[in-house]
């Protein structure tokens, strides 16, 4: 990311919290030289200190895009200090749950161009996936410019329409921590079948993750993948039909789950 033009005009970060900062972390990684980084953060992170970027300075005139990464909720109070950059080239990517394209141009104007990208957290090594859309004053060129920024920590997929995104935010943006919070509960569940919670959790972890690495890396349909790990009247199948139980299984439980999430971020989107 050296020779890009978010490179050569500079990216602008408004807020650098979790997201921002594993977002941040793989970008520097993989080339965006930091001092082509200015963060504006009331409450920066020790490690955010020291990564050399420009840190609550003055911002450049015309950076090529300003990605919005402050908390729903501190959105009207944070935004106008970005308003200077409004209605002109540079682009304005928010990464915010539940805030919509309506409100940004509400606030920056309707000929600003704005899109909305919604990450997820494993953009810090780079296995991210970012889903996006855009408003009518984003071309082709601002989408290709912020899949540039958001490829450098993982995939991207546009999205159709604006209504999806809340979607998006209940399966990809929290999703990974479901996961997490599965390979908590499998450890857990490792010792009580008496192993000691170290060897539990190298366990729980090592399977999830390869697992996971497995239906990523091949592109096989997951449920081939069980079906080809699973013998009759074995011990998976006698696993699974706990797990695969229609009423009080794994399906009615991450299908509330995630319904919950996107119910959040649409209250957010009111909110907002």
């Amino acid at each position: 990311m050296q020779d890009t033009d978010i490179a050569r005009r500079g990216l602008v970060l408004l807020g650098c919290g979790k997201m921002g900062s594993a977002m941040l972390e793989g970008w520097l990684a993989r080339g965006l030289p930091a001092g082509s980084v200015w963060v504006t953060d009331p409450k920066p992170s020790d490690w955010l200190s020291d990564q050399g970027v420009h840190l609550n300075e003055d911002l450049p005139e015309n950076p090529a895009i300003a990605l919005i990464a402050v908390k729903p909720q501190m959105m009207r109070e944070a935004l106008p200090s970005l308003k200077a950059l409004s209605g002109g080239e540079t682009l304005f990517l928010s990464i915010a749950a539940g805030t919509s394209i309506a409100t940004y141009e509400e606030m920056l104007g309707s000929e600003t161009p704005i899109i909305r990208a919604m990450p997820n957290t494993p953009a810090a090594i780079a296995r991210g996936i970012t889903a996006l859309v855009g408003n009518a004053q984003a071309t082709e060129f601002h989408l290709e410019q912020a899949e540039l920024l958001l490829s450098a920590v993982g995939e991207t997929v546009r999205l159709e329409t604006e209504a999806q995104m809340d979607a998006v935010t209940g399966t990809s943006g929290s999703g990974p921590a479901y996961v997490f919070h599965m390979i908590e509960c499998l450890a857990k569940a490792a010792e009580a079948q008496g192993l000691d919670a170290e060897l539990a959790l190298k366990l729980a972890r090592a399977t999830v993750a390869g697992a996971g690495a497995l239906a990523q890396e091949t592109g096989t349909d997951p449920a081939e993948l069980r079906r080809n790990v699973t013998s009759p009247n074995g011990t998976t199948q006698a696993g699974l039909d706990v797990l695969m139980d229609v009423e009080n299984g794994l399906p009615p439980l991450m299908e509330a789950t995630v319904k919950a999430a996107a119910n959040r971020a649409r209250e957010l989107g009111r909110d907002g």
